[in-house]
Parts: C-alpha cells; sequence; structure tokens
C-alpha cells in the first residue's frame, strides 16, 4: 500500500487507465516541466536586464544585500503555518514566480507604459510620477496575484484558509522585493562609483537603510491584502461562486490602492514618506500581524474542539487532542520521538501532527456545510494516514500532554454529546491494542456530518 506524502491532503495515485486516457499536456509532469522552463526562462531573462542596467559589479553588490532580508522573511512567513504547514514545493514556486516571472512583467509592463505615456504627453517627468504611483501598483500586483491564483486553482487542497492565503501572497512578495532589490542597489552602487560616494553618506547606504531596514515588508504586506482575499474564498461553500469572485479582487484592489499611496508618498513633502510610513504602513503590518497570529490560534482551538470525536470513534487516543492542540505539547512530542526512537520518528510524528490539523480544520468545514462533496473520501484519506503513523506518535504525544497540562484534563464531550452525569474521562495513556480502539466507550457515537467508521476496529 502507498505511503501518502507529508502535505496536508494526500491526493491517490492515478490509475493506469487514467494516464492512457489523459491527453499529453492534461499529464501532471508536462506541466511541471512546462511551469519550470516558464520560469527558468524568466530567470535568465530577468538577470540579463537587471545586469544590463547596473553592471556586473553592482549586480553582486545589490545581489549580496538584498539576500539579507529573504531568510528572516521566509522564515517568519513559514512560521504562520506550523499549525498545519503547507508543502515546500509551494513556497519555492511562489518565491521563483515573485523573483523571476512577476519580476519581469513588472519591468516591462512599466518600462513600456512609462515611456508610451511620456511620448504621449511629452512630459517626461509626469510620466514617471504617473507610473510609480498609477501603473506600477496596478502591473506589479497583479502580476504578483497570479501565483496566488495559481496555487488556488492548482493546489486547492493545499490551499485551505487566510493563513495559507498569506504565506503564498507574503512568499510571492518577498521574491518579487528580491529582484527589485538587486535592481535599486546596484543601480545606487553604481552612482556612488560615478560620484565618490562612500560610507553612510553614500546612496547605496541610503537605499539600504530605506528598503531593507525600514521596509523589508512593504511588498509582502501589500500581497498578502490579496491573499487574505483568495483565504476567505477558499474558507467559502461551493455554491458561493460570487464569494470567490469578488473576495480576492476586492484584495487586490486594496493591495493597489496600499500600494499607490506608499509609492506617491514622496511627492506629499518633504515628510510625505515618514508619514505615509507612521500613519499608515506601521500600523496596517501590526494590523494584519496580529490578525494572522489569532487565526493561528483559532486553528489550535478548532483542533482541540473537533479531534475529541475522533477519540470516541477510537481513530485518536484522548491525550491527543490536547497535545494537538498545544504548539508547546506538539514540539515535546517532536523532540521526545526524536530523542526515544531517531530523527525518522520526529518526522513521523510532524506528518501526524500535520494531517490531525487537517482532519480538524476539514472536519470544522464540514459541520458549516463547507468541506466539498469529497467529504468522505478526503477523510478516509487523512485517517489512514494518521492511522499508519499511530505507533511512533502516540507515545510521544502521551508524553507531550502529560509534561504540558498543568492539571489532568476531563476529556471535552464531542459534538452531539452530552456527558451523563457526574461521569469524567481524564487525559491518559495506555498503549491499545493495535486492532482495536484505546477506550470502549458505551455511549452514543458524536453527531457528525458523516458516520463515524473505523475500518480497523478488530
Amino acid at each position: 500500500m502507498a505511503t501518502p506524502s507529508p502535505h496536508p491532503y494526500p491526493t491517490p495515485p492515478a490509475g493506469p487507465a487514467g494516464l492512457r486516457h489523459a491527453r499529453w499536456w492534461q499529464r501532471r509532469a508536462i506541466r511541471a516541466a512546462a511551469l519550470v522552463i516558464l520560469l527558468a526562462l524568466s530567470g535568465l531573462v530577468i538577470l540579463a536586464l537587471v545586469r544590463e542596467q547596473t553592471g556586473t559589479e553592482g549586480f553582486l553588490v545589490g545581489l549580496g544585500l538584498a539576500t539579507l532580508p529573504v531568510p528572516l522573511l521566509v522564515a517568519a512567513f513559514r512560521w504562520l503555518q506550523r499549525v498545519q504547514p503547507g508543502p515546500w514545493r509551494n513556497l519555492l514556486f511562489a518565491f521563483a514566480w515573485g523573483a523571476c516571472a512577476a519580476a519581469l512583467i513588472a519591468i516591462v509592463a512599466n518600462s513600456f507604459a512609462t515611456r508610451w505615456i511620456a511620448t504621449a504627453t511629452a512630459d517626461p517627468t509626469s510620466a514617471d510620477t504617473l507610473g510609480a504611483t498609477v501603473i506600477a501598483p496596478i502591473v506589479e500586483e497583479s502580476a504578483k496575484a497570479a501565483a496566488v491564483l495559481l496555487v488556488f486553482l492548482f493546489r486547492r487542497r493545499e490551499f485551505t484558509g487566510i493563513v495559507d492565503g498569506v504565506v503564498i501572497a507574503g512568499v510571492t512578495a518577498t521574491g518579487f522585493a528580491f529582484t527589485e532589490n538587486i535592481l535599486y542597489l546596484g543601480s545606487a552602487f553604481g552612482t556612488d562609483q560615478l560620484n565618490g560616494g562612500t560610507g553612510l553618506a553614500s546612496v547605496t547606504a541610503a537605499t539600504f537603510f530605506v528598503r531593507v531596514v525600514m521596509s523589508p515588508f512593504a511588498h509582502p504586506l501589500f500581497t498578502v491584502l490579496t491573499g487574505i482575499g483568495f483565504g476567505i474564498a477558499a474558507l467559502s461553500a461551493d455554491r458561493q461562486n460570487w464569494r470567490r469572485v469578488l473576495l480576492p479582487l476586492g484584495g487586490l484592489l486594496l493591495a493597489m490602492g496600499l500600494h499607490a499611496l506608499w509609492n506617491g508618498s514622496a511627492g506629499f513633502g518633504d515628510y510625505g514618506f515618514f508619514a505615509v510610513y507612521a500613519t499608515f504602513m506601521l500600523p496596517a503590518f501590526g494590523l494584519l500581524t496580529w490578525l494572522v497570529i489569532w487565526i493561528r490560534q483559532r486553528g489550535l482551538r478548532i483542533v482541540r474542539a473537533e479531534l475529541p470525536a475522533y477519540v470516541i470513534a477510537g481513530w485518536l487516543t484522548a491525550p491527543e487532542p490536547y497535545a494537538l492542540g498545544t504548539m508547546r505539547a506538539r514540539t515535546l512530542a517532536r523532540d521526545y520521538a526524536s530523542y526515544t526512537q531517531g530523527k525518522a520518528a520526529a518526522r513521523t510524528v510532524a506528518q501526524y501532527e500535520t494531517y490531525a490539523t487537517s482532519l480538524a480544520l476539514l472536519r470544522h468545514r464540514g459541520r458549516r456545510g463547507r468541506a466539498g462533496g469529497d467529504f468522505v473520501v478526503r477523510e478516509r484519506e487523512l485517517l489512514h494516514a494518521l492511522w499508519e503513523r499511530r505507533e511512533a506518535a502516540r507515545p510521544a504525544l502521551a508524553y507531550a500532554a502529560q509534561a504540558t497540562a498543568p492539571v489532568p484534563v476531563p476529556m471535552p464531550p464531542p459534538y452531539g454529546y452530552r456527558q451523563p452525569h457526574g461521569h469524567q474521562q481524564p487525559y491518559g495513556y495506555q498503549q491499545p491494542h493495535p486492532q482495536q480502539p484505546p477506550y470502549g466507550y458505551p455511549y452514543a457515537q458524536p453527531a457528525m456530518p458523516y458516520p463515524a467508521y473505523n475500518p480497523y476496529r478488530g
């Protein structure tokens, strides 16, 4: 039996018959190869364009300085996904799209539009201002939003909510800002070489301070608004097609508006840039950071609320809802597995945590009528993935629950189930028989959107 891949929704491999009837352009390998070739060609073209404008030495200086904020930003977005980590391939695609395809689209389209406006109006200064405040936000945010749209359409099972939209959008914008910073910093270095500027008084130092120190989050902040629109659309029911269109479009328009305000801040007087930075950018950054962290904590609360139903059905053990709903316990479980069984066991526990989180969120959407028609299939895949990893994960999670719970926590009643008077089931772990549920509950099964079913019962 094939082992599911460690991403939130394992997809069963297509059978040979499906491959025979699929046309060649519909095959996953062909589409993946075409995407890689497209990004590679875009990267080569953007590399040549940036190097032509900055020179080889300026390009290398810009590359070195522009790389500094990238690991920090990617790590921050990855941290937001710790509750339900997505596959790295989506992040690699998003960064490559932003750094190569979106940057190339922006450079070509912005240059063409600015030259056209300058020719039509015979006023190059006004053309540059109009291009920066109107054309650039529309072109750049649309190009970055294309990456979010592609993941939303073709990796729908891995795009399950607002956090996924924020992460994909933020990493795409990080890649775009990386290429843009190479261009700006390399050009500033070339200007310093011509004018003899050195040290803190140089144009390179000033550009580095503004773009890398003060506002490394600017481009991610703009595009995250688009990602939030797609994330809310992902939570909408299948029948709410209007939300799936209007919400991403509304997020894109907000991203363009904030981007235009930021680009136009230099025209608001000597202190316009600092006024916009303090009045709009910092508050928006703080608000969105709080929102995403709150959504992350809400995901943990959903895990604690939804998984007890699977304890009753015999799929999970009693300590698991608490351990899986606490980041400290999840980390401790991985450390315990690594210490007692090795790194392979720690990876298995991490996969178990991801699958369990996906299962809880899927059930939460199912109870609200937003899980889609393939709820049963997806639930069965996730339960099977958990069952295959139970021997390594259950002892580690039991240890983590015992070590982190301040007091013995009573078993929370599942949805649709009334606890008998005076009866409590404490958290405690007993090694179950491989084919039997860990606890025998004599009471009724919980009310679930679909019947609780465990084919592995003895």
